[in-house]
């Protein structure tokens, strides 16, 4: 059994990517996706359908309901029972990371799970209210984490306080006191090289399609059955959506502004991937399969 990791930002075609190699070389396929991993969050996620999985078998999709809290340590679990399965039946395991913070976590290590008590979730609420105030609280106390996130990473800051209230110490410094454990060893990364104006081009492309396929009733639902509380209800696509049904904002506005806050993330993630995975190979998509399946 061999794995690879593949990387690629948002829209970069790596879902698909992953998809074709696995149905040439025999495997199955983990997604680590922030989004994918709810069942029910379909459109928003644009996670591929079960027509266009092509009957591969697929780990961290729809695992969960939208009101479920998950962290990374989930990934790990699922992890542990994609390559089990895989070796059972044989099969290549290939990682698809579109949430490649998962990726770096499985490759670095977890420390001690810490679970939030409801007074510290009171006080991460609270922070999250002014997250450029929280942020630099975070540079002030802990600067080697700060560089890794930016004020707006509102999933990383409540991370970071989190550990800070239930432990008394910065993140850092928890991680240092705490021994990691990874999964991952000397696993081949791959990352999808794609001309930026391309990718806009696919991002807007996908952002129409989401409208047309039904986004916004989608989100309705959502909101109907878990309200805006949960986490995966701030997210994008949902959150412009639910800006729409309150009637502020029209519906060309609505796919300008997922169109924008995308390629935004997708930005992000390139400049995440480029940090964190200096060992990854950045091929064209074209090029990449061919290197993907000279390795299995």
């Amino acid at each position: 059994m061999k794995e690879v990791a593949l990387l690629g930002a948002t829209a970069s075609g790596k879902s698909a990517l992953a998809i074709e190699v696995a149905k040439e070389v025999g495997a199955n396929i983990l997604s680590l996706d922030s989004l994918s991993i709810y069942k029910e969050i379909d459109i928003v996620s644009a996670k591929p359908s079960i027509k266009e999985r092509e009957g591969i078998r697929h780990f961290g999709i729809d695992e969960i309901t939208v009101d479920t809290y998950f962290s990374a340590a989930t990934f790990f679990e699922l992890y542990h029972k994609a390559k089990a399965l895989s070796e059972k039946e044989g099969k290549h395991l290939i990682i698809v990371g579109g949430t490649s913070f998962y990726l770096k976590a499985m490759i670095e290590g977890l420390s001690e799970k810490l679970t939030p008590s409801s007074q510290t979730n009171k006080k991460v609420e609270a922070k999250l209210k002014n997250l450029k105030s929280s942020y630099n609280f975070i540079e002030e106390k802990d600067l080697h984490y700060a560089k890794k996130i930016s004020y707006h990473d509102s999933y990383r800051i409540a991370k970071w306080y989190e550990i800070f209230f239930e432990s008394g110490l910065p993140a850092t410094q928890y991680f240092e006191k705490n021994q990691k454990k990874a999964v991952l060893h000397n696993i081949p990364i791959f990352d999808i090289l794609i001309d930026r104006e391309v990718l806009r081009e696919r991002i807007a492309r996908r952002t129409a399609i989401m409208i047309e396929q039904g986004v916004i009733d989608e989100v309705f639902q959502l909101e109907k059955k878990y309200t805006r509380t949960p986490n995966p209800m701030k997210a994008i696509g949902i959150v412009e959506s639910l800006a729409y049904l309150d009637g502020k904002i029209d519906k060309k506005m609505l796919q300008d502004l997922i169109t924008i806050h995308t390629a935004q993330l997708a930005k992000r993630q390139e400049t995440f991937n480029k940090a964190q995975f200096k060992n990854a190979q950045k091929l064209l998509k074209e090029d990449l399969k061919e290197k993907l399946l000279s390795i299995f």
